[in-house]
């Protein structure tokens, strides 16, 4: 018991701080840890080091709300719903940006635990037929995305050159740093040059409004609604190999525009976000299969039970939620900032945090990523086609193409 509780706590605090630095992700904290697991072993025990691994992935869900909402700057897992959720801090409610995203992440884990107790017992056996059919879905996705758009072959094309581009940082990542052990870190200047950069250059460039806290304004029924469809949308990409959460964000968007209601699609992502974790879990456990570097860095300890886990990170996400809302408090602080300084300041950070993680091939990807994150806006079309960094290179991987 005492281990559980050590490793809860532990983990809500590397989880927290992962969560508000831009750019670090709870899985660089895990491979640290694995990195120094002889001596951790021997302090903390194997239930509560992998508990504090679990831990920090669960609150990082949480948390990483806070900065994609006040600073605009995208985690690997926010790229798309830190658009809206940066839009209504730049209407004065940040707060409520950010207690949205945390209900979502909290409903996630209602739903998300007896599911993924569901996928370990019975979807194993059917696992051949859905590694066949992951690019066949995708492609359907993004057809009909495209087909739909105002502007097909606009959006056709951005989403092309995002994918090449894509591909090219994925093919070519070992040229990139990794200065905290994780070779994922190339995608940190991929996704903040389309999604963080980009946006921050072309913002409104006036004081930041009042930030005030008038309540949640969205629906019993779409709390319901959306935190249902995001958290089904995590548990299918975080069950079927190739995916991640920001493959669920695009295919999330083509069933609740971002920005036609941008509450419903912080509350569908966030929940996402949670339930992938969840997933990933039963996925280590049911398949042996890592669906991020923190089920990585547990596999390569002595794995505690997973019902030992999955307690640990629910009473992660709980305490997580308390802290998410908390720190979506201090979003008062921004009333009456110069909205071009920060913008400068969050853009200097990133840059030298890209330069710090990733060296400078990253710093290359970021400035191409940067451009065509901006393309979109010039020509009025949805950002979420840039969602083509990601999807493409899936696809390939799904239809067994390689590109190496």
């Amino acid at each position: 018991m005492i281990e559980i509780v050590i490793g809860t706590l532990l983990g809500v605090l590397l989880g927290t701080l992962s969560g508000l630095i831009p750019g670090v992700h709870a899985n660089t904290l895990a491979g640290v840890l694995l990195g120094a697991q002889a001596a951790l072993l021997a302090v903390l025990g194997p239930l509560a080091l992998a508990g504090a691994m679990f831990a920090a992935l669960i609150t990082h869900t949480f948390v990483e709300a806070v900065p994609s909402t006040f600073l605009g700057v995208p985690d690997a897992d926010t790229s798309l719903s830190v658009l809206p959720a940066h839009a209504l801090c730049l209407e004065g409610n940040g707060e409520e940006a950010v207690r949205i995203a945390a209900l979502g992440s909290a409903c996630a884990i209602i739903i998300a635990v007896p599911l993924s107790v569901l996928c370990f017992l019975f979807l194993p056996a059917l696992q051949p037929y859905f590694d066949w059919g992951i690019g066949i879905l995708i492609v359907a996705v993004i057809g009909s995305m495209i087909v739909m758009s105002e502007s097909p072959g606009w959006a056709l094309a951005i989403f092309a050159v995002a994918g090449l581009l894509g591909i090219f940082t994925l093919r070519y990542e070992f040229l990139g740093w990794h200065t905290l052990g994780g070779e994922a870190a190339i995608l940190m200047p991929l996704l903040t040059g389309l999604f963080g950069i980009s946006v921050l250059l072309v913002a409104s460039q006036g004081a930041l409004p009042v930030q005030q806290f008038r309540g949640l304004r969205v629906e019993n029924t779409t709390v319901a609604k959306c935190s249902l469809l995001g958290t089904l949308a995590g548990i299918a990409v975080g069950w079927l190999p190739g995916l991640s959460t920001a493959t669920a964000n695009g295919a999330l968007a083509s069933v609740i525009g971002y920005e036609k209601d941008r509450r419903a699609y912080i509350l569908a992502t966030s929940a996402a976000n949670t339930a992938n974790a969840f997933i990933g879990l039963a996925a280590l456990f049911a398949l042996s299969r890592m669906r991020n570097g923190v089920m990585v860095a547990l596999a390569e300890l002595p794995l505690p039970s997973m019902s030992e886990l999955t307690i640990i990170g629910v009473l992660a996400a709980c305490i997580a939620y308390v802290v998410t809302v908390g720190l979506s408090r201090s979003a008062g602080w921004l009333t009456g900032i110069n909205g071009r300084m920060l913008n400068r300041a969050v853009i200097i950070f990133v840059v030298g945090l890209c330069i710090l993680l990733t060296g400078p091939f990253g710093i290359v990807i970021l400035v191409l990523a940067t451009v065509v994150g901006i393309v979109p806006h010039l020509i009025n079309v949805s950002r979420v086609y840039c969602m083509g960094a990601i999807m493409v290179p899936v696809i390939m991987y799904s239809f067994g193409i390689a590109w190496v």
